[in-house]
Order: structure tokens, then C-alpha cells, then sequence
């Protein structure tokens, strides 16, 4: 059968392909193929350009940028090519080494320092580095300004609606007022604090051989100075050495992006939650789209489909990080093949994050605040002033005041505006204090909410 996005296994092959296409240049079978042939190209250079391995004699100019110009142009044909020599010596890094050896077996410079080629090397130092690579370059092009692009939204809605005035609800109940740019506000806090973290997360690569010891490297060239060799090697690529390891890089650091990852996904689910909420209560209104259905049965309905598909896909998205950063850790004394496996998936776990984020701006983008059912949630919700009430009544020494307003308004079906006035006029306080509760209502009781709102 011929793969389509019809038949396909995995939705983000399938039907989100094109809203992740962009994750395919850094986790697909081709991307980690490409960068293999880069780890391998850029070693064999370096090697050649140190003076003490006389054997592999410096390369010309013209050889160098034959070989860059073989990474720059890698195809889809040329990764067929390696992918058919896998199978028939079953090993995937080899391939490349093989590949390599036969592209420019008609240049003599190459051939004659061909054996350079995966000098004392084991795959994982291929493969870590290769690995870096993806997942810092789909962190720093796609995964960071996804999430830049939603806190800008985000920034923008927390300005705009700073000023209207909501009922708080805690523990669903009634509660003190805000606004609802400053619960949006909180959230780009939140989110940014984490993006900051993201954004300084080292990514980790080691090249030292089989065990870490650069066992083969010292054997043949006693005298060269390998740890500083590999570690500058390492940071050429704009990576973070890690010079202590087994046979692999140990995959601490991405334990460590991924469970910042899940945490800024589950501050997402959360908003999607409350935002999905306050399209219930009516607080939001959804633009139309003309020739959308809503239902199938129901034609009245505009469902919040963006935010629960957005709240899917990011539960999806921190099952599988979860998984990776408990699982990739760990490996049995020097080396077993379980991280191999899981760590082809890690595209996943970027794709449904991507694919949530897109769902969550496009949900973002239809709403419409509705000032009318805010102002009339606030009108009858006069027993949130019992709070300011019995603190003033607490400034002036009054006796019991949260016994009070308590008795006053507990368990009440209703709670008017005659009823609190009344209670504030019989209050034994300043003629000021007691005029500046009477102008108070639901809707102006909301603290710095406007400001914290504002300043975000």
C-alpha cells in the first residue's frame, strides 16, 4: 500500500501532516540520516587537520568543499543509497561509513585517508551528536517560536481585556472579582518563566568511543591530547561537551527538556481548561466560520473544538515526553539498545506539541469577549463584598466581622445590593470608610488586576 495521509498510521503523517511538515527536516528517517553523513564529514575533516595524525594528511580546499557541497546537496537518494546498504549489513551507522567511502573513491585525497572515515569512533558518537542536533535545531526554528508566537497572543489578550471586570470562581464558587486579562496575564507568566528555561537548556553530545574512554583514540595516538580534541570537536556544532559518559551520551539533558516540555504543556492544558470553561459560563463568544458545522444533529452549536483538541494533543504530547525522560536516562551498565528504539519517536512528542499549540492560537483568535454576561455574573454576585466588608470592619476593631458577614451571606440563593448596603449603613465606622464601600460594587472590587494585567 502507498503511503497517503489517508492511510497512514500516526495522525501527524496522516491528517495534521501539513501543520507539522516543518518537524520532518529535523526527526524524519531522512533528517537523521542527514546528519549522520554531517557528524562523520566534519570528523574526518577535523582529523585530517591535525598535524600530529600524520597519516591523514591535511585535506585541500578543494576536497573540503567537495565535501561540504555532499552535505549541502544530501538527497532523498542519496539516504536511499545509504538506507540499501543497511540492509544488507544490517547497521545503520555503518551504512554511512560505507557511503562515504564509495562516494569519493575517485577522489584520491579521500581515498587515501578513507580509513579516517569513522575514525575510533562507536555509532553512539555519531548517533548522540546526531541527535543533539535534531532536537537543538527543531528547539531553537520551530519549538520556541511556537511557543513566542502563543505568549505574544497571549501578551496581546492580557492588555486588551485588562480592564473587564469577571467573577473569580474558587472551587467553582463565587469569588472575589478580577478581570480577565489579568487571569490571562498569569498565564504568560507562567509560560514565559518556562520558555526561558527551555531556551537555556543545554543540549549535550560526547565523542569518545566505545566505552568513554577514548580507548582506541590513545592506543593509536598516545600522545594526542583527545579530551580537548573531541571537546572542542563537540562544541563546534554549538553543543555542550559532556566528558564523563558510557558507551552513550546518558540523555540527561533531554530528561530534562522534555520534562520542561510537559510543564509548559500542562500550564497549556490548563488554560485550554479555563478558557473552554468561560466559553461555557458565556464570558467568550466564538466568531463564526461560515459553512462550519458545529454539530451534527444540533445546529445551534459552536463547539470550543480548538481548545479540546489542543488539550488532547497535549495530553498525548506529555505521555510520550514522560515517557522519554523516565525511560532514556537509564541503560544497563555500559550500554543496551532500549534508548534506540524509543529515541526515533522523539519527533512525536514535538509534533503533537506543535500541533496543540496551532490548535490553541486558532482557538485564541476566535474569541470575543462578551462584556454584556461578565457585567450581569458581577450584578448578581453582590456577596463577593462580604470579603472587603469584614477586612474594613477588621481595620476598625469591629467585633466578630467574618462571623458577621458570614451569617450575613453564607449558603444565601441570593444576595442583593439592598442587602449589603444596608449592612454597610448600620456599621458603627468612618464616615469615609464607610462611603468608599458604599460606591463599591462586584465590578470595581477587582484590587491591581488592571495594572498587574497591563504589565505583563
Amino acid at each position: 500500500m502507498q503511503l497517503s495521509t489517508l492511510n497512514a498510521l500516526s495522525p501527524l503523517d496522516g491528517r495534521y501532516a501539513k501543520k507539522v511538515d516543518n518537524l520532518r527536516q529535523y526527526f524524519s528517517e531522512f533528517a537523521l540520516i542527514k546528519f549522520r553523513v554531517e557528524v562523520e564529514i566534519k570528523w574526518l575533516i577535523s582529523l585530517s587537520e591535525e598535524k600530529i595524525i600524520k597519516e591523514a594528511m591535511p585535506l585541500s580546499t578543494s576536497t573540503q568543499k567537495s565535501l561540504q557541497k555532499t552535505l549541502q546537496s544530501f538527497s532523498e537518494a542519496d539516504a536511499e543509497e545509504i538506507k540499501k546498504i543497511e540492509e544488507t549489513i544490517n547497521h545503520d551507522v555503518k551504512a554511512v561509513e560505507y557511503w562515504l567511502k564509495n562516494k569519493f573513491i575517485g577522489n584520491q585525497e579521500i581515498k587515501s585517508i578513507s580509513e579516517f572515515i569513522h575514525f575510533a569512533c562507536t555509532s553512539e558518537d555519531i548517533n548522540n551528536l546526531s541527535h543533539a542536533l535534531m532536537i537543538k535545531h527543531a528547539k531553537e526554528t520551530i519549538l520556541e517560536p511556537n511557543f513566542e508566537a502563543l505568549i505574544k497572543e497571549l501578551k496581546g489578550l492580557a492588555h486588551a481585556l485588562s480592564s473587564h471586570a469577571m467573577l473569580a470562581r474558587t472551587h467553582g464558587q463565587a469569588a472575589s472579582p478580577t478581570t480577565m486579562g489579568k487571569e490571562i496575564a498569569n498565564v504568560v507568566y507562567r509560560l514565559q518563566r518556562q520558555l526561558d528555561q527551555l531556551k537555556a537548556q543545554k543540549i549535550l553530545g560526547k565523542i569518545n568511543g566505545a566505552i568513554g574512554n577514548f580507548n582506541a583514540h590513545k592506543i593509536s595516538y598516545p600522545e594526542f591530547n583527545w579530551q580537548v580534541f573531541s571537546k572542542i570537536f563537540v562544541e563546534s556544532f554549538g553543543l555542550t561537551f559532556n566528558p564523563y559518559t558510557t558507551q552513550i551520551e546518558p540523555h540527561d539533558y533531554m530528561a530534562e527538556l522534555f520534562q520542561n516540555m510537559i510543564r509548559m504543556n500542562t500550564i497549556l492544558i490548563d488554560l485550554n481548561r479555563d478558557i473552554w470553561g468561560y466559553i461555557s459560563l458565556g464570558y467568550f463568544k466564538q466568531q463564526l466560520k461560515e459553512n462550519e458545522v458545529g454539530s451534527s444533529t444540533m445546529p445551534h452549536k459552536v463547539n470550543p473544538i480548538d481548545f479540546e483538541n489542543s488539550e488532547g494533543n497535549l495530553g498525548i504530547a506529555n505521555a510520550i515526553l514522560c515517557h522519554f525522560s523516565e525511560k532514556l536516562p537509564i541503560s544497563r551498565w555500559q550500554r543496551d539498545l532500549t534508548d534506540s528504539t524509543v529515541i526515533r519517536n522523539i519527533g512525536l512528542g514535538f509534533g503533537y506539541t506543535v500541533l496543540a499549540i496551532d490548535s490553541c492560537l486558532k482557538g485564541l483568535n476566535k474569541l470575543e469577549i462578551n462584556t454584556k454576561k461578565l457585567s450581569d455574573d458581577l450584578d448578581h454576585a453582590w456577596e463577593v463584598l462580604a470579603e472587603p466588608i469584614q477586612t474594613i470592619m477588621r481595620k476598625y476593631s469591629i467585633e466578630n466581622p467574618y462571623e458577621k458577614l458570614k451569617e450575613l451571606t453564607r449558603g444565601k440563593d441570593h444576595i442583593s445590593k439592598e442587602v449589603i448596603h444596608a449592612f454597610i449603613q448600620q456599621l458603627e465606622i468612618p464616615k469615609e470608610a464607610k462611603d468608599r464601600l458604599l460606591q463599591l460594587t462586584p465590578a470595581t472590587y477587582i484590587g491591581d488586576a488592571i495594572q498587574l494585567a497591563k504589565k505583563i
